[in-house]
């Protein structure tokens, strides 16, 4: 990238973020936005407002999803340039911002040049004053292949769980910003994109003696219970939107998002039952899981799969000859969760499914790129419970049961595992988060109770913003060696962000060599450990 460029790029991402305050519309916080003549309208109550920013999805050679959200019902369009001053642009949209989608819409942009800064401009038009417009919102992101600076990516998982919001005294979501200092090509969030069973309370007491304000719960009053009605579960996705960082970071690093069990509930499968739990007035778990999926779908930058699964969430993005990325979904096709000790597959061991799993060994057989990162919302080798049954016995959330021989859901994963190593599939490294803290597990056969694989590494990041948790108990049948953990003190939990054990993960991708350097950094951008890969070629 030229110095020049660099610079232009930096100009209009400051005008377009905003180093501090906002634009204030309706009562709502707002981003610094560019401003342009507005076209003639009645009154200034008459045009849409923007104020939640703009997301940028699944990257994908020429193509990028752009998504955006109004207060009303409008007509999204979206123009690009590559000029930060847009003396020539593209302009796509007329897509329609209805109530049924919580007022969002998203435009899939194509035919974007390689390597080059794409600067965006979006607006909304209202569909009942004719010609009003709301105040532009702009971002920028760079296509694949810019420049020699190789690959890097972020990733992490857990955003606003166990009731911790967005606080203002601290800073809000600060990991948001410590990911975006990086500038990073993309961004994968491993699931977990809010919690819509997570409480919010306008202040918590704090160990130190300190308080926790939650703010922006006088506008999203849909925080302060569980999410049962499809406005609630839109209203989760809309409040983390109200953070500065969260916009800012939006605007300019395109993500990759997939699902974990708190876009539903907590541990959610087909068999959870709510019939206890005074907090529900819905009981019916599919009730929940239709809603919470329409909102996920309307609030993630994803593109979307075609008619024959139109709510598929697994999916490959290809990122050049040094990456691909196969984002797995753990959760949509499960069984109930059980015990997990069945000693033959059936249908209560299904983890991911034959046809995903299918999708996914064709998938890294065609694969040609260097590396191949498998995006897992749940770790492999960490046993994550989920109470106890009717028996008394151990209920798992996970495909991990407990030390020993391959049982219940681990028949997946070594399925998956065996194939990888013996269809000669190189330098595969899973990432994911989950648990609450960050770690690196080496899975090595010769450890393993299961030896039919070759070796490979395991990264854990998170939580963004959530409670700190961990460690969880590694299980010994894929042989995983714990070579770095990052957990609260002993005897503490659910620790709040403001006590800075949050992590997110950063892969950096050398262009000539190839090598993979993961580092965990905590919210304030520093390195706790990193590890450097060197690939297997030829």
């Amino acid at each position: 990238m030229s110095q020049q460029h660099e610079s232009s790029r930096r100009r209009f991402l400051k005008t377009s973020a905003g180093a501090a305050g906002g634009l204030m519309l309706g009562g709502l916080p707002g981003i610094l936005l560019a401003r342009q003549a507005p076209a003639v309208v009645t009154s200034e109550a008459d045009r849409p407002i923007a104020s939640w920013g703009l997301q940028i999805g699944d990257l994908c050679e020429d193509r990028a999803m752009i998504w955006s959200r109004a207060d009303r019902a409008s007509r999204l369009h979206v123009e690009w340039s590559l000029d930060p001053n847009f003396s020539t642009t593209r302009r796509i949209g007329g897509v329609h911002a209805l109530e049924t989608s919580d007022f969002t819409a998203r435009v899939d942009l194509s035919g974007l040049p390689p390597g080059r800064e794409i600067y965006l401009r979006t607006t909304f038009e209202a569909l009942d004053s004719e010609g009003a417009m709301s105040e532009p919102v702009l971002g920028s992101f760079r296509t694949r292949g810019i420049g020699d600076r190789g690959v890097r990516f972020v990733w992490g998982g857990d955003t606003c769980g166990q009731g911790w919001g967005i606080n203002p005294d601290d800073g809000g979501m600060r990991c948001y910003e410590a990911m975006r200092a990086v500038d990073p090509d993309f961004f994968l969030h491993s699931g977990d994109t809010i919690y819509a069973d997570g409480v919010m309370a306008e202040t918590v007491a704090l160990p130190d003696g300190g308080t926790w304000r939650n703010a922006f719960l006088d506008v999203v009053p849909e925080k302060t219970k569980v999410a049962e009605t499809l406005q609630e579960y839109h209203r989760a996705y809309l409040y983390n939107l109200y953070d500065d960082n969260v916009r800012r970071f939006n605007s300019q690093v395109p993500q990759i998002w997939q699902w974990d069990d708190h876009e539903t509930l907590n541990n959610w499968s087909p068999g959870k039952d709510l019939s206890t739990d005074a907090r529900y007035t819905e009981k019916r778990i599919q009730t929940l899981v239709g809603n919470s999926t329409k909102a996920f779908l309307d609030y993630s930058p994803m593109r979307y799969h075609d008619q024959t699964e139109s709510e598929r969430v697994y999916r490959k993005i290809p990122y050049g000859e040094s990456l691909d990325v196969f984002v797995l979904d753990m959760r949509s096709y499960r069984g109930p969760n059980t015990y997990n000790l069945q000693t033959e597959p059936n249908a209560d061991t299904v983890y991911m499914g034959k046809q995903q799993i299918a999708w996914l060994k064709q998938q890294l057989l065609k694969s040609t790129a260097t590396w191949k990162i498998i995006a897992a919302d749940m770790p492999l080798g960490l046993q994550v419970p989920d109470g106890t049954d009717a028996q008394g016995r151990a209920r798992f959330e996970n495909s991990s049961n407990g030390d020993g021989t391959v049982l219940g859901r681990e028949f997946e994963i070594a399925d998956i595992l065996r194939f990888i190593k013996r269809s000669g599939i190189r330098n595969t490294v899973w990432l994911t988060a989950d648990v609450h803290y960050c770690a690196a597990h080496h899975y090595n056969p010769d450890q393993a109770q299961f030896q039919d694989f070759a070796p490979f590494w395991e990264f854990v990041a998170g939580p963004l913003h959530a409670g700190t948790f961990g460690p969880n108990v590694l299980d010994n049948t894929f042989g995983p060696q714990l070579k770095f953990q990052k957990v609260p003190p002993t005897g503490q939990s659910n620790l709040p962000p403001s006590a800075n054990y949050q992590f997110f993960g950063q892969i950096d991708i050398d262009r000539r060599t190839r090598e993979l350097t993961m580092a965990f950094k905590d919210s304030s951008g520093a390195v706790v450990y990193t590890k450097s890969l060197e690939p297997e070629l030829g």
